[in-house]
């Protein structure tokens, strides 16, 4: 089995950010796109199998390390960049942002043409589960209904960027409720 893509020279994960692959043995090369590096390890005792066994049965692997920040680190470094920008009702440039009007600007920018409101780009996006949601997914906090009335972009470990309400301005900060969902609007 086989996955490729480019390779930037290095052949170790790094905190540089550079795409990385790891062979591991009897040939297979696991590759990640994208930038992110992980790194694998097939177990001690799969080692010793014929490689016929090994075909024909599911092998686990242990996943050593993960670098997610690398994919998502456009999607960051755009919304940090308006920290400051005040709200502004209906806002969509960094004159002012409401909600939606600043996660609808920061995707643009990476040419990701979001819905203008928060439940519209929740309807627009795919909904990836609390475990799978990395840093540049986007938050949506749920009314009783289940209609998005909030969202931001999530920062990871239980922060994220937002332009929360009148007389705010574009912070990141904690999540603040239990009742949202996230989705992936980039990958």
């Amino acid at each position: 089995m086989s996955f490729a893509m480019p390779n930037s020279g290095s052949s170790t994960s790094s905190p540089a950010r550079s795409a990385s692959k790891v062979a591991l043995r009897w040939g297979a090369t696991v590759v990640i796109a994208g930038g992110l590096s992980l790194s694998l390890a097939v177990p001690a005792e799969a080692h010793s199998r014929p490689r016929a066994t090994l075909a024909a049965a599911a092998v686990a692997v242990d996943v050593v390390a993960v670098d997610v920040v690398a994919v998502d680190a456009p999607v960051l470094a755009i919304a940090d960049q308006y920290v400051g920008v005040p709200y502004v009702w209906g806002g969509t440039t960094p004159a002012g942002f409401d909600c939606s009007g600043y996660t609808g600007f920061v995707f643009r920018q990476l040419g990701v043409a979001l819905p203008r409101t928060a439940n519209a780009q929740m309807l627009a996006t795919p909904r990836v589960s609390p475990a799978e949601a990395r840093p540049g997914d986007l938050v949506f906090f749920l009314s009783s209904s289940g209609r998005a009335y909030h969202n931001g972009i999530y920062a990871g470990d239980g922060y994220m960027y937002d332009s929360p309400r009148a007389g705010k301005s574009v912070s990141k900060r904690k999540i603040w409720s239990a009742a949202v969902v996230y989705h992936r609007a980039i990958g």
